[in-house]
């Protein structure tokens, strides 16, 4: 009887190492430049007491997406649109009845972003979507909380070059606020403005 040969298997493809992003630009300059000129100008010898940007929150309500279901579909796919990740639904916490509302009904829709997507969207939003601000004359410099965040409105959401208007259910403002571990306003201040806020009457410092 003869004997049948068997191949070998072959063997199994090895698999191609992967080769980690590149971190975001604004964040190698936060590492190489701004750190070190922020422990000098506020003599912080701790490297823990230099301030850094922790997280960044996105916010829209709007009071007709309790109604209107499409409208917050729109909402939260704009969203993502804009910051690359998944928000999460806003619901009333209390009711009020004389504007019809009622606890746990959606009411908008929030994002947090942290780490490299929190750099590439302030990245963006300094030096893509502020440009687009019609008259634009700089953001106000009274808009922190006493503890080092920032907060602004922006009106339009169509500020933002990855939102399509054709496909624009309604236009509608949002809240953003820049979160950082400073604990006071004049540090948290000087490392947006070196990361490149324009602040209102200042000069935006260039980052390259």
């Amino acid at each position: 009887m003869a004997k049948t040969k068997t191949k070998d298997a072959a063997p199994a493809a090895a698999a191609a190492p992967t080769v980690p992003p590149p971190p975001p630009r604004l964040q190698v300059h936060y590492l190489q430049a701004v750190r070190p000129k922020l422990a000098q100008q506020f003599d912080l010898r701790n490297p823990n007491q230099v301030p850094r940007l922790t997280k960044i929150v996105l916010n829209v309500g709007e009071g007709e997406a309790a109604k209107n279901a499409k409208l917050l579909d729109a909402i939260v796919a704009e969203l993502a649109q804009i910051t690359g990740q998944r928000p999460v639904v806003t619901r009333a916490k209390k009711s009020i009845a004389n504007f019809g509302l009622r606890e746990g009904m959606a009411i908008g829709a929030a994002v947090t972003l942290r780490g490299a997507k929190m750099w590439e969207f302030l990245d963006r939003f300094v030096n893509i979507a502020i440009p687009r601000v019609r008259d634009f004359r700089g953001l106000p410099s009274r808009s922190f909380d006493g503890r080092g965040s920032y907060s602004l409105g922006v009106k339009e959401q169509m500020i933002f070059p990855e939102i399509d208007y054709d496909k624009v259910e309604k236009i509608h403002g949002m809240n953003i606020t820049f979160v950082t571990n400073a604990g006071r306003d004049d540090l948290a201040m000087a490392l947006l403005r070196e990361l490149g806020m324009p602040f209102r009457g200042e000069t935006p410092v260039a980052v390259g």
